[in-house]
Parts: structure tokens; C-alpha cells; sequence
């Protein structure tokens, strides 16, 4: 399932959706999601396939925010 991020520069949030499920969290933690993932991805390894979606799509948000500066 694609898993899309985008980002809200007046709020100074990013929203992670993937199917039904939406979340909304602080652009400065956008790290550490990043990282949380990478963390599910290897204690779950069944479901790498799932969370590697996730990766690429804060990977891809977190590139596309540094080309702005």
C-alpha cells in the first residue's frame, strides 16, 4: 500500500497517510519517524515490505524539505 507525506509549512507539521490511517506530527521529529520505521522494519522483518513504503515516503519528504534551503 503507497504511503504519501506531505508537509505543512503554517503549521510546521508533516502528515504521513497510508490507506485509512493519517497521522500528524511536528516536522522536527520527522527524524525519528524516519528512524522508527527503519527500527520496525528489522524487528518485523514479515512486514519490511509494509514499512519500507513508509521509509520512502519520509525519505522523499525529508530530501525534497533540505532541496528548499
Amino acid at each position: 500500500m503507497k504511503t504519501t507525506a506531505t508537509y505543512d509549512s503554517a503549521a510546521g507539521t508533516f502528515t504521513l497517510e497510508k490507506g485509512i490511517w493519517r497521522g500528524t506530527f511536528p516536522i522536527v521529529d520527522l527524524q525519528k519517524w524516519v528512524h522508527f520505521y527503519r527500527q520496525q522494519m528489522e524487528r518485523y522483518p514479515a512486514h519490511a515490505g509494509s514499512y519500507a513504503e513508509d521509509v520512502k515516503s519520509l525519505e522523499a519528504l525529508a530530501a525534497e524539505l533540505r532541496g528548499r534551503q
